[in-house]
């Protein structure tokens, strides 16, 4: 039985396992990995050493840049954007020898929020629409729609608005 062609691109050298679902158009570049589950939207850009894992849902037009890890239990809606090297995970308190699979908290990244280059998402938190998460911020707490939020632990400093710009308005 011949497979049908796809209607988006990969890298010779990605990995995409069986039971993925990848929007048109989407692009995944070297050495990624798509795990069985995964559901990548329309018009996707998956950078490269990127995983994403079993049950990752990602909306259309999600940016994902390079050495990104995307964890079981993660949403992106559509329009977000995952800057290079920020991490999700998805335990509170990891063991390696105690399987907490049962003990995933989902994250939910809504649409359009975007999350900079080495920031750390911890499990269980809802990033509002439009949110700017800084570079290196360290995110353990749920952040409002259109907040800008820097630091470790992150902290709230202003607002932006839908094009990412500061809202001094709002301030």
């Amino acid at each position: 039985m011949e497979r049908p062609i796809p209607d988006y691109q990969a890298n010779s050298t990605a990995i995409i396992d069986e039971g993925v679902v990848i929007g048109e158009g989407s692009r995944i570049w070297h050495f990624s990995h798509i795990m069985s589950g995964a559901v990548v939207g329309k018009n996707c850009n998956i950078g490269q050493n990127v995983v994403i894992a079993p049950r990752v849902v990602l909306g259309n037009n999600v940016k994902v840049q390079n050495n990104v890890s995307v964890y079981t239990g993660v949403v992106c809606e559509d329009d977000v954007f995952l800057g290079p090297s920020c991490v999700f995970t998805n335990v509170i308190n990891p063991r390696s020898f105690i399987d907490r699979k049962a003990e995933f908290k989902p994250t939910l990244v809504k649409k359009g929020a975007s999350i900079g280059a080495n920031a750390t998402i911890l499990c269980g938190i809802t990033i509002g629409e439009y949110a700017m998460i800084g570079a290196g911020c360290v995110l353990t707490k749920d952040v409002p729609a259109y907040a800008l939020v820097v630091g470790n632990p992150g902290k709230q400093i202003g607002w932006v608005d839908k094009e990412g710009n500061r809202d001094f308005d709002r301030e």
